[in-house]
C-alpha cells in the first residue's frame, strides 16, 4: 500500500480530513504543467490555464505592479479561507502592507485586500457562488470577477455579515474605478481578450 493510499484509507476510516492533508495528496499526484488546483468546500478542482485566461491575469497583475511591489501581488498561491476546507489559489491577490505568513508559512486571508478571479466555464459556479461568499465572510474588501465569455466584469465590495453589499458590472472597455477602495487605482479593461 502506498503512502497516498494509506492516507486515503485513514480519511475514509473517520479521521478528520484537513486542507493540509488534501494538498499533500495533490502534491503527490501527477498534475500536468499549466493546471491550477484548488479546494473549494472540500471539493478538489483541477483546471487548465487557457491563453485568454492567462492574458487577463497578466494584465491585472501588470497594472497592480505599477503601484505595488512584487511581494504584495500574488497569483495562484494557496491561501486558506474560513468555512469547510477552503484552500484557494486565486488568479490575482493583493496583500496588505506588512502582510505576514502564518505558522504554516501560508499568507493569511485577513491580509488580503483584493482578489481577481477570471472565470473558466467548468468552475465559474465557484467564483460566482461559494468563493464569493467565502471572500465576503473573510472580509476581503474588493472581489473582482472577470468573464471573458460574456466580455464583462463584476465588482463586489463592502463585505459585511458574509455578503457583499455593493455590486457593479460593466463590459470590457469600461474602466474599473478602485480609487475609493483599498486598492486605490483604476484598472483598464480595454485590452482584456474575449473567449
Amino acid at each position: 500500500m502506498t503512502a497516498l493510499e494509506d492516507r486515503i484509507e485513514m480519511a475514509e476510516s473517520g479521521d478528520e480530513l484537513t486542507l493540509d492533508m488534501m494538498f499533500e495528496w495533490l502534491e503527490k499526484m501527477p498534475i500536468p504543467e499549466g493546471y491550477k488546483t484548488e479546494i473549494v468546500g472540500g471539493h478538489i478542482f483541477i483546471t487548465p490555464q487557457r491563453d485568454t485566461h492567462w492574458e487577463i491575469i497578466a494584465d491585472i497583475y501588470d497594472q497592480l505592479r505599477v503601484k505595488y511591489p512584487r511581494r504584495r501581488v500574488k497569483s495562484d498561491v494557496r491561501i486558506d479561507y474560513p468555512g469547510h476546507l477552503n484552500g484557494f489559489a486565486s488568479d490575482v491577490t493583493l496583500l496588505a502592507e506588512g502582510a505576514a505568513k502564518d505558522g504554516k508559512e501560508l499568507w493569511r486571508c485577513g491580509d488580503v485586500e483584493f482578489i481577481a478571479e477570471v472565470i473558466s466555464r467548468k468552475t465559474a459556479g465557484n467564483d460566482y457562488g461559494p468563493k464569493k461568499d467565502t471572500y465576503a465572510s473573510a472580509g476581503v474588501p474588493v472581489y473582482l470577477i472577470v468573464d471573458p465569455y460574456a466580455g464583462e466584469w463584476h465588482l463586489h465590495t463592502l463585505p459585511k455579515d458574509g455578503t457583499y453589499h455593493a455590486d457593479l458590472s460593466f463590459g470590457f472597455g469600461e474602466e474599473i474605478d478602485l480609487t475609493r477602495t483599498a486598492v486605490g487605482l483604476v484598472l483598464k479593461t480595454d485590452e482584456f481578450p474575449r473567449d
